[in-house]
């Protein structure tokens, strides 16, 4: 029984043969050359037939109002939420005590709005 153990353990391990990659035919190797084709000249004729369009306007700039809000950062953005502190960059403000004069929109008095704990306002009549 000894020499039946020590026979297994001397024989060596038969690995199982690489399985070969399936050969290709001629025809399955042209199908995707062929189509390869067609979608590099699909758009080359999609702009011979597209017209070519004008070039497009760009918008008139907004007069300004005149008015202007005085705006200073007061508080720290560290701690708080990520959408505060795009806010602050948004109104120009990233260091503390920093003062930025902007335009009085709407869209300014929203961002103002969402950190007014974090900002200090002066109106300007100008």
């Amino acid at each position: 029984m000894a020499e039946d153990k020590d026979e297994k353990k001397a024989a060596p391990a038969k690995k199982a043969p690489a399985k070969k990659p399936a050969a290709k035919t001629d025809a399955v190797k042209k199908e995707p050359a062929k189509a390869a084709e067609k979608k590099v000249e699909a758009p080359k004729e999609a702009a011979k037939a597209a017209p070519k369009k004008a070039p497009a306007k760009k918008p008139a700039a907004k007069k300004p109002s005149g008015k202007t809000v005085v705006v200073t950062q007061i508080g720290s953005p560290i701690g708080r939420k990520g959408y505060q502190k795009a806010t602050l960059i948004g109104l120009g403000l990233n260091k503390m005590h920093k003062t930025r004069e902007l335009e009085d929109t709407p869209s300014v008095r929203g961002m103002i709005n969402k950190v007014k704990h974090l900002v200090r306002v002066e109106e300007d009549a100008a």
